[in-house]
């Protein structure tokens, strides 16, 4: 494993402060690939980076935030004051600077900056899955599973729009590990194939990801790397899967040789009273086998986008409140309206929030009945969504359900809806462009247009 020498600080999930101090933690899809096998591209290697703007961000991004485990809409967005006591729950509602807009009062920072977002209410179109597949590619995970599945939102726009730099991915997935897996899944590249999988920083372990006794310096030194070379044979592949290793190799190297990416990643490089607006989300509470509360990693999305990726992925929090319903959400909730309003506020000041859309949701919504350990259960019927950034007509509530809370009653949302409106932000018409799956037959990427009330 490639080490780095510097000041070992680390950040949530393991990522480290200085220079990414193990290379070895660099992967793109936990596919294992090491460095000895990266290297026969690298005579492709593009050079230079892409010409920046003089004004916003000179590219339009995503940044994916999923709420592992299901939030409850009715503890979030949309308080249900005249419900029962055993519907209702303990929350009352804030107003916000929208007038005639309330939400939670866990949210007392967001609410000041409602006319920069929007809240959907009325979300349908979930399954019953613990699973971000639907947040992440609009399908749930089973679609065209015989041909790899479909594909997430960043790997469609990795293999439609490219990357902004070369040494920068266009889709990095920063969701920390998790017990239960499909909670800190950073999105699949589908039918794309490998060389369309998001970077992970802070990937699984790669013990085959080595240069033995070969530093950083001596990196770019191709005779020294090509001593490290495994003995693969490419010549006798058929299956296509050394192709999609050669990209993969190529985006490794082009990280390894660049310090763009590792700056992105290095908090000790921004501002102090920046990391202290965001926060830690520590101490991590309720997470079992969830994903941390990582405040950091949403300030890390900033830098990322900054830098040139197109999309990022986080899972945040443990939101399957099947027990201690409101003490969760006070704790989560409160966490996330400190990140998140700070995300919201860094973008706008830096001048890119038409650049960038910020989009917060999960899986599905909660019981409108609490149950008897003070926990909602899995309620698939609506769910909830923010939205913020990305040009988006804020300063609005869209959708609305029943008095208890228990279906849509103004403006049903699909879920696919929300993912072709976030195709639109980043210029990718949805009701155009189709991409050629392994068998030449062309494959749309969602069958709904975006949300008319945002665009």
């Amino acid at each position: 494993m490639l080490t780095l020498y510097g000041k070992p600080d680390r950040l949530c999930g393991g990522l480290s402060r200085r220079s990414f101090l193990t290379i070895g933690g660099l992967t793109f899809g936990g596919s294992g690939l090491g460095l000895s096998s990266i290297l026969r591209a690298e005579s492709q290697q593009a050079a230079g980076s892409a010409p920046s703007s003089t004004t916003g961000l000179g590219h339009k991004a995503v940044i994916n935030v999923f709420l592992a485990g299901g939030p409850p809409h009715q503890d979030m967005w949309e308080i249900k004051t005249e419900a029962p006591s055993e519907i209702r729950g303990e929350f009352r509602p804030i107003p916000t600077n929208v007038p005639g807009i309330q939400i939670c009062e866990v949210f007392p920072k967001l609410a000041a900056m409602m006319d920069k977002a929007a809240v959907i209410r009325s979300v349908v179109g979930c399954k019953d899955r613990h699973e971000s597949s639907q947040c992440l590619t609009g399908w749930i995970s089973t679609e065209m599973q015989a041909l790899g599945g479909r594909p997430s939102i960043g790997s469609a726009a990795a293999k439609l729009q490219g990357a902004v730099d070369p040494a920068v991915p266009a889709y990095v997935g920063l969701a920390a590990p998790a017990k239960h897996a499909p909670w800190s899944d950073a999105g699949t590249p589908g039918f794309l194939g490998t060389s369309y999988a998001p970077f992970k920083p802070d990937g699984p372990g790669m013990d085959n990801m080595k240069l033995n006794d070969i530093s950083l310096e001596r990196l770019r030194d191709r005779r020294a790397l090509l001593s490290s070379l495994d003995n693969l044979r490419r010549d006798i592949d058929t299956s296509g899967m050394m192709a999609g290793m050669d990209a993969f190799g190529q985006r490794a190297l082009d990280v390894l040789t660049s310090s763009k990416l590792l700056d992105a990643l290095d908090l000790t490089q921004e501002d102090p009273a920046v990391v202290e607006r965001y926060g830690d989300g520590k101490p991590y509470k309720y997470q079992y086998d969830g994903a941390p509360t990582c405040n950091d990693h949403l300030l890390i999305a900033r830098r990322l986008v900054e830098a040139g990726a197109r999309c990022v992925s986080l899972s945040y929090g443990r939101w399957d409140s099947h027990g201690q319903n409101f003490d969760l959400v006070r704790d989560h909730g409160t966490k996330l309206d400190q990140c998140l309003s700070a995300l919201i506020s860094d973008l706008d000041q830096r001048g890119i929030l038409d650049d960038v859309t910020v989009v917060v949701w999960g899986e599905f919504g909660r019981t409108p009945k609490i149950n008897a350990s003070a926990g909602r259960d899995h309620w698939s019927q609506v769910s909830c969504a923010y939205i913020a950034g990305g040009g988006i007509r804020a300063g609005q509530a869209i959708g609305a359900t029943n008095r208890l809370g228990e279906h849509a009653t103004e403006r049903p949302v699909d879920v696919q809806e929300i993912i072709a409106t976030l195709y639109h932000n980043l210029g990718i018409d949805t009701a155009t462009t189709a991409i050629v799956d392994p068998t030449g037959r062309p494959q749309y990427l969602v069958d709904a247009s975006p949300v008319s009330e945002l665009i």
